[in-house]
């Protein structure tokens, strides 16, 4: 690490908004790395900041930290990332959050009509779902599962 550009766990965790016991457990899960100086204290490099944040704003879009490390692990452990390094990670998730943002809209469109459930229970269910025909693709909320009326 060059010399004056690391920094200690609690000027880490101050930073990024974390306890320092967070930051130890992303140490643990092995998504962020630190070295020990002298004195047995843990020393962060300033990137370790921005891997921080990103873990913190893909987990609060749902992203497990299995996934988040897989990301992680593109980015290079002998320099600083970079923009584009960064850049090539959101790419990698957008494709991700696109079909949750359509997978989210479909629900929030259906949700006052009929999902395919095979509850029977609306009165809409004989026009959209007559004899529980979406109960033959299998169990749950089929329209909201993705099958479609016309397909069924």
């Amino acid at each position: 690490m060059p010399l004056g550009r690391e920094i200690s766990i609690g000027q880490l965790a101050a930073r990024t908004g974390l306890a320092v016991s967070a930051v130890r457990y992303y140490e643990a899960e092995g998504l962020i790395r630190s070295e020990r100086n002298a004195g047995g204290h843990r020393r962060f490099e300033r990137s370790v900041i921005r891997r921080l944040s990103f873990i913190r704003i893909a987990q609060q879009f749902g992203f497990s930290l299995d996934r988040i490390r897989e990301e992680l692990a593109a980015l290079p452990e002998n320099r600083t990332p970079t923009r584009e390094d960064w850049a090539a990670i959101g790419g990698n998730l957008r494709a991700e959050l696109d079909a949750r943002i359509e997978a989210l809209a479909a629900m929030r469109d259906r949700l006052d009509g009929c999902i395919g459930c095979g509850c029977l229970s609306l009165e809409k269910c004989a026009l959209y779902n007559p004899d529980d025909k979406a109960a033959s693709r299998g169990a749950g909320p089929r329209y909201l599962l993705g099958d479609r009326s016309e397909d069924i």
